[in-house]
């Protein structure tokens, strides 16, 4: 049975991760055919990222009153029907609107998949699961560059990936009793009652700042990333759309190739080793960015800060029932992701706003400030461990 639902946790995680990439590799297109503002972008993935926020913060009540099977069937429905949305859409406001549903499905599901696979599967699942998200991520710039191909076809690209999305919630659908078998003991673990905590109880636990600092810049350097990297290179650097598209899918590559190795890698190393080596790879990247080089430059860049990104958010989220206690991991893992939905919310539309008074070409630095306040957190997480060991 545990098998079972772990297949269907990877099939999610690749349907999951379709959509996530989206809408920075159509951007350049549909804000074209709109007539929107560069800085647009920023808005609708801030609306996005505040639904997140909200459910994610829920997602301890949520899963502890109708478990994982049925919060899982439910947000990816809203997904399925916020994608379809955006393939009609004839403004950038029904993209706003098609946004709320899109933010509010992601939430939950990403916060109780990833407290379940951590509670009950080792290191190298957690690795391998978010490489399938990976997987998706990289799909959904191919698919949409695709459409992009076809007289600029962006509706197209949202289409498919909409209708991909309600196939999984048919799978899902038939899955509910593997579920339900799964948390038969639903709410406690270890003997234990799982407990749901308040934002300032959160907030007096020892290393959570520190941890919700290195969630916070993570997601802020990841989503940013992927928002912009596009806009990077057709309006800093004179790239086509269509090759662009298809370079801002190399950053999923690079996150995909990366999590695929490190499930192997956490066999020998840590997760705080994991986050070191991540980190490094991922600062070699922007430093190439900063170099005087030609446009090749980006593409691998992209590769190797995707591949920086690969082992960090996997290696974080698993530490949290042994950094925190599987008492209090659902909620923990809660607001550690609202607080990385919170980065995504703040961090990429400014820089939106910076490009479109300022210069695209800002986009390293901006990185790199993200990057050395990442390091601060999980740096501190670290050290507290240490402490809290030799104590």
């Amino acid at each position: 049975m545990m098998t079972a639902l772990l297949v269907l946790i990877y099939v999610a995680f690749i349907s999951l991760g379709l959509p996530d990439s989206l809408l920075g590799s159509a951007w350049p297109s549909i804000q074209k055919e709109l007539e929107a503002p560069m800085s647009f972008a920023g808005m609708i993935s801030m609306i996005v990222s505040c639904g997140t926020v909200v459910s994610s913060l829920l997602s301890a009540r949520l899963l502890a009153r109708f478990g994982t099977g049925w919060v899982t069937l439910v947000s990816v429905a809203m997904t399925a029907g916020a994608l379809l949305g955006f393939a009609v859409s004839p403004s950038v406001w029904w993209l706003c609107l098609c946004a709320v549903p899109l933010g509010l499905g992601a939430g939950s599901v990403d916060a109780g998949l990833n407290n379940f696979v951590a509670l009950h599967y080792k290191a190298r699942h957690m690795s391998w699961l978010h490489c399938f998200w990976g997987i998706g991520a990289t799909a959904g710039p191919m698919v949409m560059a695709f459409w992009i191909q076809q007289n600029n076809n962006w509706q197209g690209g949202y289409l498919t990936i909409g209708l991909l999305q309600t196939v999984l919630v048919a799978i899902l659908a038939v899955s509910l009793p593997l579920w339900k078998r799964a948390e038969a003991p639903q709410g406690e673990e270890n003997g234990e009652a799982v407990v749901a905590l308040s934002l300032k109880k959160v907030f007096q636990i020892p290393r959570a700042k520190a941890a919700l600092l290195g969630f916070f810049c993570y997601c802020a350097v990841e989503t940013t990333t992927n928002l912009w990297a596009s806009s990077y290179a057709v309006t800093g650097y004179g790239v086509d759309e269509h090759t662009a598209a298809s370079w801002s899918s190399l950053f999923f590559l690079g996150i995909t190739v990366g999590r695929l190795l490190s499930g192997f890698v956490s066999m020998k190393l840590d997760s705080p080793s994991l986050i070191r080596v991540g980190q490094a790879l991922a600062l070699c990247g922007v430093a190439l960015l900063l170099l005087p080089l030609p446009v090749w430059r980006i593409p691998v860049a992209l590769c190797l800060i995707g591949g920086g990104c690969a082992p960090i958010y996997p290696a974080m989220l698993h530490q949290t029932p042994q950094v925190f206690g599987k008492k209090i991991s659902q909620a923990m893992m809660g607001v550690q992701m609202a607080c990385a939905y919170v980065g995504t919310t703040v961090v990429s539309p400014v820089f939106g706003l910076l490009a479109e008074a300022l210069d695209v070409r800002l986009l390293p630095l901006y990185l790199l400030v993200f990057l050395a306040l990442m390091i601060l957190g999980t740096e501190r997480v670290r050290s507290y461990k240490k402490a809290g060991k030799a104590a």
